[in-house]
């Protein structure tokens, strides 16, 4: 959609793949980039980035205790994400962070192996990135349907809710009515003004009262450390051997395609509201570097953040420098406030978080269900289930991606038409072939003919309206030809276009001298 008009057009990308070819003339291009995407907005991206920072705080302690891991570890990503992908992201403005998405993902390998397996697994998951940006893989995205999307991001929002279940269950009674307040504060207190996140007021109010009237509930101190000290290098304490390897890999690539995931749909989003395009690739290899960085200061692995990206777009940011200012005022404030940060109950963060579940929930597809395509409801569903039941958003994506393919084989499939006519002697049949010919439509290609007809000596086969994709579709024609030969019948294939000429010359046998039938009757 377009920008407002007072929004500044901050930078159109080239297409992703084009050559970049470092002349004098694009090397000043570049620089002048570089300064719009960092400093042609400073008033807006460090405004709107100091929001982001306050909002960023819960979510990343919650994030954190989701995981299963001390709240510094989620603050440590937080911090380490925005500022390295400020740098070396695709899209400006763009906020990367721990997110609920990769949290879930990773509460079995903490709870089996521990932490230092989580800071090695972060490591791997940037490498993963890095290759899959490194290789242009980012495009890929384009085959995920805007079904699947919808399934992917309303399967996060249920496990996001069910995370919070533990710390409702069991619980004093006090909890209830915190919880119930906080929710009340962050869908109210926006309708007083909106200069300060409502989340942030509700944290600040909770955490009061539950001072002074020195409530017995949960505490965000009670649940782990909180950083005290900037954080620094380190390699991760873990054997280097193959059981080690086998523990870590199968996570990381999950943990990379969810990220990489999240981060394009974001992305699109951000391109959408900025009137913008950006980079997929480099997106994906800053994603890489992000989390190669964040593991090796002890942080989790993170990626785009769908909610913080469109706070920071509404509140002014356009540039690098709002996703910088954002990841450092977030250390600044948890390193030197942590005192403060430990007091915060537990309730506060559940309201934060099941606010977050609620708002990334697609309610519309729900009313949906009943106007669109029966196939793309299934499609939404089957994403929904399998994420939900196996824990995994990957496991549920690829479902996703492969119920969209085989509806859609099957509906290119039915779109294929054969017509037939015979010549004025009568001897003449010519069979004029429509659609696309392929593994799910070889079958009713070779059905729509008639093989033994009397009459006819000689056959026409008009594919000008057809095309032939795979092997599959060469081996069908290969089996039609053959028996009308074997039939007695001269036959001569008309129309192929240049794609579909190459791929039977390539691997049919039909159209050579005395060629015979292939084994297996094509």
């Amino acid at each position: 959609m377009a920008s407002a008009p007072s929004r500044e057009r901050v930078n159109v990308y080239p297409h992703d793949g084009d050559d970049a070819r470092l002349s004098g003339e694009n090397i000043l291009n570049i620089s002048t980039r570089l300064g719009r995407e960092w400093f042609g907005n400073i008033r807006g991206d460090v405004l709107s980035g100091l929001v982001v920072a306050l909002a960023l705080i819960p979510e990343a302690i919650a994030f954190s205790i989701i995981a299963g891991v001390d709240p510094k570890v989620g603050l440590y990503a937080s911090f380490s994400m925005a500022v390295t992908i400020a740098f070396f992201g695709g899209r400006p403005a763009m906020i990367s962070a721990a997110t609920g998405a990769m949290a879930l993902l990773m509460v079995g390998l903490v709870k089996e192996h521990g932490l230092q397996y989580l800071f090695l697994t972060t490591i791997v998951t940037g490498v993963f990135q890095l290759v899959i940006g490194a290789l242009k893989l980012g495009s890929l995205m384009r085959f995920v349907s805007r079904s699947v999307v919808t399934g992917f991001v309303n399967a996060l929002a249920i496990l996001i809710f069910m995370a919070q279940l533990p710390e409702l269950i069991g619980v004093s009674w006090l909890v209830y009515p915190m919880t119930a307040a906080g929710l009340a504060i962050i869908y109210l207190f926006p309708y007083v003004t909106r200069a300060v996140p409502a989340p942030l007021v509700a944290i600040v109010v909770l955490t009061i009262v539950a001072m002074v009237f020195h409530l017995d509930i949960h505490r965000v101190g009670d649940m782990g450390a909180l950083p005290d000290s900037l954080p620094h290098f380190l390699i991760p304490d873990v054997p280097w051997t193959w059981e080690t390897a086998k523990i870590v890999l199968p996570t990381a690539a999950t943990l990379s395609v969810v990220g990489l995931l999240e981060s394009m749909m974001t992305l699109q989003i951000v391109n959408d509201m900025t009137d913008t395009r950006a980079d997929k690739n480099r997106e994906c290899m800053g994603q890489g570097m992000a989390n190669i960085a964040t593991g090796l200061i002890g942080g989790m692995a993170g990626c785009a953040m769908i909610g913080q990206s469109v706070i920071n777009v509404k509140s002014g940011g356009r540039g690098r420098l709002s996703t910088f200012i954002a990841g450092a005022v977030l250390l600044i404030l948890v390193v030197f406030g942590a005192p403060w940060v430990g007091r915060i109950p537990m309730a506060a963060l559940v309201a934060v978080m099941i606010m977050v579940s609620l708002s990334t929930f697609n309610w519309r597809s729900i009313r949906n269900l009943r106007t669109h395509p029966t196939v793309s409801s299934v499609v939404m569903l089957g994403t929904v289930t399998v994420t939900v039941a196996t824990h995994d958003l990957a496991k549920g994506v690829i479902t996703g991606v492969l119920l969209s393919a085989v509806f859609f084989a099957r509906k290119v499939g039915k779109s294929l038409d054969v017509d037939s006519s015979v010549g004025p002697d009568g001897a003449i049949r010519t069979y004029a072939v429509a659609g696309q010919v392929f593994f799910a439509s070889s079958e009713a290609f070779t059905e729509l003919f008639d093989f033994d007809e009397e009459g006819i000596d000689s056959v026409h086969i008009d594919v000008s309206d057809a095309h032939f994709w795979d092997l599959t579709a060469v081996g069908a024609l290969e089996k039609v030809v053959f028996k009308f030969r074997k039939a007695g019948k001269r036959v001569d294939v008309l129309g192929l276009n240049g794609a579909s000429a190459t791929l039977v010359d390539r691997l049919g046998t039909h159209h050579r001298d005395g060629a015979e039938a292939p084994a297996g009757g094509h």
